[in-house]
């Protein structure tokens, strides 16, 4: 029998790349689709993909529709042609040297302080500045668009997407045979978690395919593997500057969505037979370096800056001042205050917000709609129209007071104020909540344009420099010294060595 299902069957590693997951009548239904045709033979994996939905024409059109929505919710592109240029100049080498060269890939910086990279079908890749931040090296950086360009070649994304396809359309056909709908909800839910994060074996594929690509281009590969302790150590930092359950600040993305450790590249590497003396290249960190000095670290104007206990939006025009023991985080939708006890402060603009309705009005008819409000007040803040009132709740299996304060910024914008305050803590909290709400103001002409974000600085260790003299002019309140090891990969027992260059986070 010479049939496209014959072609298709004898070669499980077509089976393989859509998942071992379907049984019964599921697995039947993706059989049949086998059967009427999809199989390709990847060029960069030498197996058989499972691709009847999306083939590489339809690779090219959705990285070209979902690039402009990538852009715009993360940060948008950084702004600096320099870098920029940089990046796309290192991808551009690493993907001459895959097995899809005549592919025309995109590899854009955004402009996002979270650690993270990734890769969209038709070879649109990214990289925050976070995360060129935390690199020490070209070969470092490098490595991640590696990666990322082995999750292009090895068509990951267009796996998933066919395998998600092929599981909604078998369980459709089994609810024709059964008459009933709950086996496709329940194949949207499991296409949905699948396309959340790359298989190991994926990660496994993209590891290998990264590591061919930065030695065909003449990168240390063994970068890659600093690169991801690095990685590491600072996801640690992060869960000890925030706590693990918070909301504040979302940890390294990069390790969300791509499970890597430096063991499993350093595996890779041997299982490849390693890397001769006279295959050892540099790893150009002085050109790296040159290339990210002055670049902005953390939030950038659009977001706002934290500074010590305040926090000041340049863009929007306003600044409050939160009391000592809360640490400020700054999120999309909202800035959080994490204080002690449980306490928590909450601040964020109003949605759709009413252009002509009284502040008291508001706060009882729309934001408190539904909650039994006590003592509703109208309150004047630096001229600012206003109102406030409070309840009570449940938070983490305490009792606490919400304050709600919403203030007139603009006719068209209204900024809002939630204190959630354990109730035995309310009376000692009660004058410094106070403050923090007087304290909100608008910025003038002068203070917005003062208002500059951190930089990554580049310094050359003097004789008379250490960990902790350098790490001092770090610009933060805490962790000075942790953040500055992190930040050059120098593990609690490192020292710096006079003549090397280091980085620095100042304004």
């Amino acid at each position: 029998m010479n049939s496209p299902l014959k072609r298709c069957l004898p070669k499980p590693t077509c089976l393989d790349s859509i998942g071992k997951a379907n049984t019964g009548f599921a697995a039947l239904a993706v059989v049949w689709l086998l059967a009427v045709g999809g199989c390709s033979v990847n060029p960069a994996t030498g197996k058989t993909d499972f691709t009847p939905f999306m083939g590489p024409a339809q690779e090219a059109r959705i990285g070209a529709q979902e690039h402009p929505k990538m852009i715009e919710e993360f940060g948008g592109v950084y702004d600096d042609i320099e870098l920029t240029g940089y990046v796309a100049t290192i991808g551009g080498r690493l993907a001459a040297n895959s097995e899809l060269p005549d592919l025309e890939f995109t590899f854009t910086v955004l402009n996002s302080p979270v650690v993270n990279a990734f890769a969209m079908p038709g070879g649109y890749v990214y990289v925050t500045r976070g995360l060129i931040a935390l690199a020490n090296s070209e070969a470092e950086l490098a490595g991640v668009l590696a990666h990322e360009i082995g999750h292009v070649t090895g068509r990951h994304s267009a796996q998933r997407y066919n395998w998600a396809m092929a599981t909604d359309m078998g369980m459709t056909i089994l609810d024709a045979w059964l008459g009933g709908g709950a086996a496709s909800q329940a194949a949207q839910l499991g296409a949905h978690m699948y396309l959340a994060s790359y298989s190991r074996a994926q990660e496994n594929e993209a590891d290998v395919l990264g590591i061919r690509y930065l030695r065909r281009a003449g990168y240390d590969p063994y970068a890659e593997a600093d690169f991801l302790r690095s990685l590491s150590d600072h996801s640690q930092l992060l869960k000890q500057i925030y706590s693990p359950d918070s909301r504040e600040r979302s940890l390294d993305q990069f390790f969300v969505s791509h499970p890597q450790t430096s063991d499993r590249v350093l595996n890779v590497i041997r299982a490849a037979g390693g890397v001769p003396e006279a295959e050892q290249n540099p790893r150009l960190r002085d050109r790296f370096l040159d290339q990210i000095r002055d670049m902005v670290y953390g939030d950038s104007p659009d977001d706002g800056f934290i500074r010590k206990q305040t926090f000041s939006h340049p863009e929007l025009g306003f600044t409050f001042t939160v009391p000592k023991g809360y640490r400020i985080t700054n999120s999309p939708g909202a800035v959080l205050a994490k204080g002690p006890n449980g306490a928590m402060i909450i601040f964020d603009a109003a949605p759709q917000p009413p252009r002509y309705m009284g502040m008291a009005d508001y706060l009882v008819g729309q934001w408190g709609k539904g909650l039994r409000l006590s003592d509703v007040e109208s309150i004047d803040i630096n001229g600012m129209e206003a109102a406030t009132g409070w309840t009570t709740g449940k938070s983490n299996g305490q009792t606490v007071e919400v304050r709600l304060i919403a203030i007139r910024f603009s006719k068209g914008q209204i900024f809002r104020f939630q204190f959630a305050t354990p109730v035995q803590w309310v009376t000692n909290m009660a004058e410094e909540l106070q403050r923090t709400t007087y304290s909100f103001r608008k910025l003038s002409a002068v203070e917005k344009d003062e208002l500059k974000p951190l930089r990554v600085r580049i310094a050359r260790v003097r004789d008379s420099d250490s960990v902790s003299s350098l790490s001092a002019a770090m610009a933060y309140n805490d962790f000075k010294e942790e953040r500055f090891r992190v930040l050059n990969a120098l593990d609690g027992n490192a020292t710096v060595t006079p003549g090397a260059r280091v980085k620095l986070i100042t304004e």
